[in-house]
Parts: C-alpha cells; sequence; structure tokens
C-alpha cells in the first residue's frame, strides 16, 4: 500500500517487482484489509514501514517515504533502536 496524491494505492509484489493492482473488488478489499488491521489495536500495536533503499529496487524511498510521512503527520511515534 502507498500513499500517493493524497490517497492509498494498493500493489502486490509479483515476481521481482511492485505491480498495481488493476481489479476493482481486488484493490477495494485490499484497502479495507489495511483499515481493519489499522483500527483493531486495543493495547498498543507497532507498525514497521521499511526505510527506503535507493540500491534495492524493490524498496525505492519514493514508495515508502510517503507512507511514512503520512503516519508521521498523524502523530505516530517512532520507536528508535
Amino acid at each position: 500500500m502507498r500513499h500517493e496524491n493524497g490517497q492509498w494505492v494498493p500493489y502486490a509484489f509479483k515476481g521481482t517487482k511492485w505491480q498495481n493492482i488493476g481489479a476493482e473488488k481486488r484493490r477495494i478489499y485490499q484497502l479495507n484489509a489495511y483499515r481493519v488491521l489499522l483500527t483493531r489495536a486495543r493495547q498498543g500495536m507497532v507498525i514497521f514501514i521499511p526505510e527506503g533503499d535507493p540500491n534495492d529496487p524493490t524498496r525505492p524511498p519514493i514508495f515508502y517515504d510517503p507512507v511514512w510521512d503520512f503516519f508521521k503527520a498523524c502523530g505516530l511515534a517512532e520507536i528508535k533502536p
């Protein structure tokens, strides 16, 4: 799931790359699955957002930085190792 232009866009990892999910029913299902996961914590929750890596074609920063920026703007606190 990526945050692009102010909206959530679901992607699936196929083979060696990320692909946009084209089927409307599947997109809606994935968006709802994320909504459910993010609203069910009772005692707290840890959300792991990998750091983008320009040397890894599966983790370019342009995919991950907007997600982190969104959650940080919502008040998510960073846990430092």
